[in-house]
C-alpha cells in the first residue's frame, strides 16, 4: 500500500500550537485520511495514500486544521517513496550512530533564492555542516543542534518556501512506520 507521510510545523512545541496526538488522528481521519497513525506529539502522521499529489494533500491538512482548530500551521508532505529517498541520500552518513546531531528540514518547494545559505562560510563552523540537496537541508551538528552556531545561522536564512525538521531518529521512525 502506497503511503504519504504529513509533517505538521510548530504543534506541540514550547507550549505553542496546542495539538494532541489524538486530535491529530481524529482530525486527519474527519478529512478522509485512512489507516491514520501519528509519531510522536510533535506532528508526524503517516497515512494511506489519499489518492492526490502531496502538495494537494498538504492544502487540504492545512485548511482543515485552520477551519477545525483555528490554528495556522504550515504542512509539508512526502509520499513514502520519496522520504526513503531523503534517508538513501543522507551526506553524513557518519552521523547516523549519533542520530540526534543530524537534521533533515523539509522544504515545501526547492527554493528559487539560496543565496543566503550559499554565503555561509561552513569551515567557520566546524565541524557543523549542512547541504541543501533539492527539497531537503540537511544539518549535522556533532556537538549538539543546541549548542550549534551554523543551525543558528541556517535556521535563519529565509529560503521563501514552508520549512520544518526533525531529527534523524524521527525521519527514520517515520520510514519505518510507512513500511509497516
Amino acid at each position: 500500500m502506497s503511503r504519504q507521510i504529513a509533517l505538521l510545523r510548530g504543534v506541540n512545541v514550547g507550549g505553542h500550537n496546542s495539538f494532541p496526538k489524538a486530535r491529530q488522528l481524529a482530525l486527519a481521519e474527519s478529512l478522509g485520511l485512512t489507516d491514520v497513525s501519528v509519531l510522536l506529539q510533535t506532528g508526524n502522521l503517516v497515512f494511506a495514500d489519499p489518492g492526490t499529489p502531496p502538495e494537494e494533500t498538504a492544502r487540504v491538512l492545512y485548511e482543515g486544521i485552520a477551519a477545525q482548530l483555528g490554528l495556522a500551521v504550515p504542512v509539508v508532505v512526502r509520499t513514502r517513496d520519496e522520504l526513503a529517498a531523503v534517508v538513501a541520500a543522507n551526506p553524513f552518513p557518519q552521523a547516523v550512530p549519533e542520530p540526534k546531531s543530524l537534521h533533515v528540514t523539509f522544504l515545501s518547494a526547492v527554493p528559487a533564492d539560496t543565496s543566503r545559505l550559499d554565503a555561509l562560510d561552513q569551515a567557520a563552523f566546524a565541524p557543523d555542516r549542512f547541504r541543501l540537496t533539492g527539497r531537503e537541508l540537511y544539518l549535522w551538528c556533532p556537538g549538539g543542534i543546541g549548542r550549534s552556531k551554523l543551525a543558528e545561522r541556517v535556521s535563519r536564512a529565509p529560503l521563501g518556501v514552508t520549512a520544518t525538521a526533525r531529527n534523524w531518529n524521527t525521519v527514520t521512525k517515520l520510514l519505518a512506520l510507512a513500511d509497516g
